[in-house]
């Protein structure tokens, strides 16, 4: 089991292609393995490809957007993800409210696998774990497709057992997106009711390689907020 973090949870840290690559040295420091981006701050792929190898942190993923995957954009996503050297590319959320819309979300992805070579993934919020008109959840329709990246906060808060969930549906997932919350408000670790252990149990048993921290309002500021989030993810590796 490896940890990385979601650089979207440090983003009121980062302004700038400088800001970016200084927050990589910082979580290389707090002890994580990975990263998984949510924007390049303009920097080229060869820029930060050179910061992480000089760290030794690995870029695990990416959230792009749906359109990068479209035949017309693939080349380009292809080179820029190759170059920097990720494991996978997948997207934060895309339109799933409707099960057409799950299933052009899940095909765009499955071809644009095909055509890059890379493995895609989607990550979940909330409302993808309830029925749509033919009874499946946006889930089940685009990890038909797509392997999928699962968010275990908004998971849990869907009502979904993560324990159960991960473990029936290991082969569909490629990535755990660690997150606790209260009330529908991501916390650091601990700071919320999610069962992160029965994450980590989860997680321990299906052999699944990376856990990605994730928070999406961090307080009193990202850099803090993962700090104290680390100290957990520690205490169980």
């Amino acid at each position: 089991m490896k940890f990385a973090v979601q650089l979207y949870s440090l983003r009121d840290l980062i302004h700038n292609g400088d800001d970016f690559l200084k927050i990589l040295e910082e979580v290389k420091k707090l002890g994580f393995e990975g990263v998984e981006f949510a924007g390049y701050f303009g920097l080229s792929a060869e820029t930060i490809r050179a910061k992480l190898d000089e760290l030794g942190l690995v870029a695990v993923g990416t959230h792009i957007g749906l359109d990068d995957y479209l035949p017309e954009n693939i080349e380009k996503t292809t080179a820029f993800h190759k170059t920097l050297g990720c494991l996978a590319i997948g997207v934060g959320g895309a339109a799933h409210d409707t099960v057409e819309a799950c299933e052009h979300t899940g095909d765009v992805l499955k071809k644009g696998a095909e055509l890059s070579g890379f493995a895609t993934y989607y990550h979940n919020h909330t409302e993808e774990f309830t029925p749509l008109a033919n009874g499946k959840t946006a889930m089940e329709i685009i990890s038909a497709r797509t392997k999928l990246e699962i968010d275990t906060y908004w998971s849990f808060y869907a009502g979904v057992d993560n324990y159960r969930f991960i473990t029936e549906h290991k082969d569909d997932i490629l990535f755990i997106h660690i997150k606790d919350g209260l009330a529908g408000k991501p916390k650091a670790l601990t700071e919320g009711d999610n069962d992160l252990d029965a994450v980590i149990r989860a997680v321990k048993e299906t052999g699944i390689e990376w856990v990605i921290l994730e928070n999406d309002d961090p307080v009193p500021d990202g850099l803090s907020d993962v700090a104290r989030s680390m100290r957990y993810l520690q205490s169980v590796k």
